[in-house]
């Protein structure tokens, strides 16, 4: 069992299921959902129809594509990719994002192991594929979304009782989370975080990239700061491994701007932005689309993602420096071939 579970690229590892598939997840989120909330959010400020109905189709099509970008990251064979285009969408229809994730991994690891077994492989390859999906959608998929969200209210609420305290926490869960080799904006989106929890975990995960890209642009230059600060600060987990210690000035800067956001400065945002940070400026544009473009909103969002984190970060990192806990060398990054 074990040598045909490998001949079909099935692991059964949680590194797999919960790393690699989320992150692919979060590819197919931002190639449907994430873009299509950009496109629609442009049309209706420049009261373009035209992009308003182009927005609502891409994000109509999230199941799908979050279906095929579990497959592909599952490396599934070609019929299967194809077939889990019809699981995302029915795992998405009947129980939400997370129902969409669930229906698509299993459909996919169940469509590989009868994938090229059978002389009737066009056939039994994606009715395979497609039947365990709906089945996952119908029985567990309502379930689990309604798990994850039960969970993500429970934080909202708490942030909104303790908005200090779980600031705090879900901004260094949620920057943390960004910058490990798990996708921060999947979460976001099967936890339906919104309003302060949001805003709160925007700013944790904002901390991350523009602390990182900060205090590391002696070694890394402009190419590093644009790399690490609007593309992913996933970028330093190999130094973060070599060294830990570099997690703290960006971690430590989400912590002291949270609460800010969560009480002075009130900061939302909606759940396609809160785990994305600079990313595409994606966090930005998001709490743009949901506390509006008032020049209030323009400087809570300048302070809070982007000049805070970077002066605080900077100054934390500038003094470990001197006392030797980070030495030169320690943040210096390879932009080749990382995908979040």
């Amino acid at each position: 069992m074990r040598a045909f579970l490998n001949r079909k690229g099935v692991t059964l590892s949680a590194k797999v299921y919960f790393i690699d598939a989320l992150s692919s997840m979060a590819l197919g989120l931002f190639a449907s959902l994430i873009i299509g909330l950009i496109i629609k959010t442009i049309g209706e400020q420049t009261d373009i129809k035209y992009l308003q109905d182009m927005g609502l189709l891409a994000m109509g099509l999230m199941g799908p594509a979050i279906g095929v970008a579990v497959a592909y990251g599952l490396n599934a064979p070609p019929l299967v990719v194809f077939s889990a285009i019809a699981s995302g969408a029915a795992g998405a229809a009947l129980g939400g994002p997370a129902g969409s994730f669930a229906a698509a991994l299993i459909s996919t690891e169940l469509g590989k192991l009868v994938s090229k077994e059978t002389k009737v492989d066009i056939i039994a390859t994606p009715l395979v594929t497609i039947a365990s999906g709906y089945v996952v959608s119908t029985l567990i998929g309502p379930g689990i979304d309604f798990g994850m969200k039960s969970f993500g209210s429970l934080i909202m609420w708490g942030t909104e009782q303790r908005p200090i305290l779980m600031g705090i926490i879900v901004a260094v869960l949620m920057g943390l989370a960004l910058t490990a080799p798990i996708s921060s904006a999947a979460i976001a989106l099967m936890l339906d975080l919104h309003g302060v929890a949001a805003g709160a975990a925007t700013i944790g995960c904002a901390a991350q990239m523009v602390g990182f890209a900060v205090s590391s642009y002696r070694e890394n230059k402009m190419g590093g700061l644009i790399a690490i600060g609007i593309g992913t600060s996933m970028l330093q987990v190999p130094n973060i491994i070599r060294n830990p210690r570099i997690l703290i000035p960006p971690t430590i800067a989400g912590a002291i701007l949270a609460p800010f956001g969560t009480t002075i400065w009130l900061m939302e945002n909606n759940a396609a932005g809160a785990g994305m940070g600079t990313s595409g400026l994606v966090g930005q544009i998001m709490t743009f689309t949901t506390m509006g473009f008032g020049p209030d909103v323009w400087m809570k969002v300048i302070i809070l993602h982007i000049i805070g984190p970077a002066l605080i970060s900077l100054i934390l990192s500038e003094y470990m420096r001197k006392k030797g806990w980070i030495q030169f060398g320690d943040m210096h990054i390879s932009t080749g071939g990382v995908r979040k």
